[in-house]
């Protein structure tokens, strides 16, 4: 059997404290990163959104194919 030596209180506070901190810190990073990755995907989107307008003729949201043809009919019919 290994003998423990016994912190006092005021030390085991501070460990407790370092190991949350650092805890948090790595939970930091890790969402900093995951946000970096969502706003990279986001201008992604967004430019193939707006290819994709231009070669349909919509210029904005709702704006040009929706009222070009409102009867035709979808093509699952």
């Amino acid at each position: 059997m290994g003998a423990r030596l016994a912190m006092n209180p005021t030390t085991e506070s501070i460990q407790r404290l370092e190991e949350k901190i650092a805890y948090l810190e790595r939970h930091v990073t890790e969402q900093d990163k995951a946000m970096l990755e969502m706003s990279d995907d986001i201008t992604r989107l967004s430019r193939e959104l707006n290819a994709l307008r231009e070669r349909t003729g919509q210029d904005a949201p709702g704006g040009g194919g929706e009222e070009a043809m409102p009867d035709e009919r979808p093509p699952h019919y």
